[in-house]
């Protein structure tokens, strides 16, 4: 059985005990429950609003984390006109506890 579930703007297809990062969602050991986007659970799929109403995905939030540094700089000749810029995204680690299909 797998769920695709959307948070932070992105789908991934989960099964139950994967681990993966996403964007930062909760306090670290913090349990939540997501409605996915689609469960298939051998023949049978669950794809439409009224089925997917009864599924939920568990999730356990394992740890916080900053993903790798990104680095920037942007200027503007003739002008001495120059910035430096850069980014750590926010990130968590978490792990599928359960899929219910309903």
């Amino acid at each position: 059985m797998y769920a695709v579930i959307k948070t932070g703007g992105r789908q991934y297809r989960v099964e139950e005990g994967q681990v993966l990062e996403v964007n930062r969602m909760g306090d670290e050991g913090a349990t939540e429950s997501l409605t996915p986007v689609l469960v298939v659970d051998g023949d049978n799929v669950l794809a439409t609003p009224d089925q997917l109403k009864k599924a939920s995905v568990g999730v356990k939030v394992l740890e916080d984390a900053k993903g790798k540094k990104i680095n920037g700089f942007t200027y503007k000749n003739k002008s001495n006109q120059r910035k430096r810029w850069g980014h750590r995204q926010s990130l968590s680690r978490i792990e599928i506890t359960s899929i219910k299909a309903g």
